[in-house]
């Protein structure tokens, strides 16, 4: 099991300095996004080859990561390449100047490198674990992750239906699951991770790895994703204060009526 962590965190430290030393190159650090679903692709894999654990679970944790960074990944850069820098990273550079390089080796990439490697416990405790056989606490895994994966492909879907008619330019998406959730991709990602911990839970000491879940909630209910997120959307999007009173922030609900 240690092994298998050790070879995790190296795959990890490898693809985030590779990702920065590009981002260096080319003066843009929203790269860091798009690398941020194919890390966890890269952990499953390297898991995959170096624990000796069930087989059926290997590869059913495998596939799970692996469906979920790969649409990520290739979602984010249909969405981004072409764009620019994104205006968080911007803001950075702005503020850092020439210092830029180094300190988002540190606050950007390293950060995201020691989260990939948090969030992925499941996937590598849960291969290094030889308990046999993919029981009923796998399939109630399997189960949270398809809910989340519908979460987050229907709602990229719709908001970018959304944002592809200029008519809407400038007003907020509430329409489709965006009426019951502020941020249905947010939630649709934390399922995910719950229904992959839960995988991982089955096997006893892969219940370690609900940690991974645990702190993907965290971050993206309360720090990087929603919290961060509407600031600058109250700011941009007319009538949002509005949204925010009558829809729920995470956990998908019927709108209030205000």
């Amino acid at each position: 099991m240690g092994e298998v962590m050790l070879w995790s965190a190296l795959a990890i430290l490898i693809v985030m300095l590779s990702t920065w030393a590009i981002s260096v190159a080319i003066r843009n650090a929203s790269i860091v996004d798009i690398v941020w679903g194919l890390g966890f692709v890269v952990v499953g894999w390297v898991a995959r080859a170096t624990a000796d654990g069930d087989d059926a679970r290997q590869w059913l944790l495998t596939v799970m990561v692996s469906v979920w960074g790969l649409r990520l990944a290739g979602y984010l850069a249909w969405r981004n390449i072409g764009h620019g820098e994104d205006y968080r990273y911007k803001n950075m550079r702005k503020h850092w100047g020439a210092k830029f390089p180094v300190v988002s080796l540190i606050t950007v990439f390293g950060l995201q490198g020691t989260l990939m490697w948090i969030v992925s416990l499941p996937v590598q405790l849960g291969q290094s674990d030889a308990t046999p056989n993919v029981g009923a606490v796998a399939i109630v895994g399997a189960l949270v992750y398809l809910v989340g994966l519908f979460f987050e492909v229907v709602g990229d879907a719709q908001l970018a239906r959304f944002k592809a008619d200029p008519t809407n330019a400038g007003t907020v998406m509430d329409r489709g699951l965006w009426k019951y959730t502020r941020h249905p991709n947010y939630f649709g990602d934390a399922c995910v991770w719950w229904g992959i911990a839960i995988v991982a839970a089955e096997t006893g000491t892969g219940a370690w790895g609900l940690i991974g879940a645990a702190v993907m909630s965290i971050f993206l209910r309360r720090v990087s994703g929603v919290t961060l997120l509407e600031k600058s959307l109250k700011k941009r999007r007319a009538g949002y204060e509005e949204y925010i009173a009558r829809t729920s922030a995470f956990i998908p609900r019927p709108p209030r009526k205000l």
